[in-house]
């Protein structure tokens, strides 16, 4: 059986459209959500003065919940489109998923 997980993707907002076409094309059968979000870090490797003094960063988050072996492969298609691009991922593994 090949589990359910959550890839999580964390893009800057400039790229938003970009990726929801890219996902759009590339994962239409899964489905996918998206919100603003802001991160936090004390690492200020890359941020704007504005988001060094604010202590944050806007992102955009989407989050797709598929098969584990479908993510492995979106990431390494990721990998090769957006390299460079400053996304940032994680995968987890889903106990339970449905509809109510």
């Amino acid at each position: 059986m090949n589990p359910t997980v959550l890839l999580t993707l964390l893009v800057p907002p400039a790229m938003e459209e970009t990726l929801v076409d890219w996902l759009l094309e590339i994962e239409a059968e899964y489905g996918f959500s998206s919100v603003p979000v802001r991160g936090h870090s004390s690492r200020h490797q890359g941020l704007s003065l504005a988001e060094q003094v604010s202590g944050r960063r806007q992102q955009i988050r989407f989050e797709i919940h598929l098969p584990a072996t479908r993510a492995d492969a979106l990431v390494q298609q990721l990998r090769a489109d957006f390299q460079g691009a400053g996304l940032h991922y994680w995968i987890v593994p889903l106990q339970e998923w449905g509809h109510v």
